[in-house]
């Protein structure tokens, strides 16, 4: 899977610190944190019809990630929502659009890692791409990775960080082996999740995810169990072997980028028959019905 320029993105103009301009004249110092060393802290966010889905729960995991990693200034949700707004805006953007916020650390007065250098405030950064749902409705393939998964005691998930070495690596053992993602595993041998997305099982009914032991808390995965409750589906979070995804009747990701993607082939074992099934196409039309719906107006 390789995801495909849109003529539309040509003249974006992006946001850094409240200063909007054209995606070509973007600059980020080569002291900022991001740059020096991957320390920042992200998030992607869907716009529907000028609505942007879980809004107020993706800043709370943004705000929860910067604290963790001991950010001495936050932006308010206020204020990010301010400079997202300004950046639709001028974009002229309300539907189909993908965003990702980047908070960093900020700009360091020297090189160096130590976060006292770190003086001047955070950095933020708003990207709003014309995005659809980037992983084919049909299916995807997935290679299992040899990369694994950090324990929360080296790396916690729960910090969305932008440390994303670790996928990247799993991506390009899946580019080699043909596969569309990779899945990585925790270092007990569990699934966590693909090198971007949530992993669900179907079997014998019961729709089950790993638990966020080695993968993020993520938005999306949350929609989806509570979209299982609230309409009576057998659910459930726990330890998954790759056993279990090999003899699913059903597999799918989950992620604001590819909302929920079935997965049709694993280690080049077909899942269930080979084809969408039919817990996945209800799931899929359950969340679509929601973001049809729910969202944080951002744009008129």
């Amino acid at each position: 899977m390789l995801q495909q320029y849109d003529e539309r993105n040509r003249d974006l103009i992006v946001n850094i610190n409240g200063d909007l301009r054209h995606r070509d004249q973007a600059g980020i110092s080569p002291f900022d944190s991001a740059v020096q060393g991957g320390d920042a802290v992200w998030e992607g966010l869907r716009l529907y019809d000028g609505r942007i889905f879980r809004l107020v729960e993706h800043l709370d995991r943004l705000r929860s990630s910067a604290l963790a990693l001991a950010f001495a200034e936050i932006p308010t949700h206020e204020a990010l929502i301010e400079q997202i707004r300004r950046t639709l805006e001028a974009n002229r953007m309300r539907d189909g659009v993908h965003i990702r916020l980047t908070l960093t650390r900020g700009v360091k007065v020297t090189s160096g890692m130590d976060p006292r250098l770190n003086r001047a405030g955070p950095t933020l950064i708003v990207l709003a791409e014309y995005k659809p749902p980037v992983y084919d409705k049909a299916g995807i393939t997935l290679l299992t990775s040899t990369i694994r998964r950090p324990p929360p005691d080296s790396l916690d998930p729960k910090i969305h960080h932008c440390n994303l070495i670790p996928s990247i690596l799993a991506k390009i053992q899946a580019n080699a082996g043909g596969a569309d993602d990779a899945l990585m595993l925790d270092p007990r041998g569990f699934i966590a999740e693909t090198n971007a997305t949530h992993v669900f099982v179907v079997f014998k009914g019961e729709v089950a995810t790993s638990r966020t032991l080695a993968c993020p808390e993520g938005i999306t995965r949350t929609v989806v169990l509570e979209l299982c409750e609230r309409h009576a589906i057998p659910h459930a979070e726990r330890d998954l072997s790759l056993t279990e995804v090999y003899r699913a009747e059903e597999v799918f990701c989950t992620g604001t980028m590819g909302e929920l993607a079935p997965v049709t082939t694993i280690d080049g074992r077909t899942i269930g028959n080979g084809s969408v099934g039919p817990v996945t196409v209800r799931l899929g039309t359950l969340f679509r019905e929601l973001t049809a719906t729910e969202g944080v107006a951002v744009v008129n």
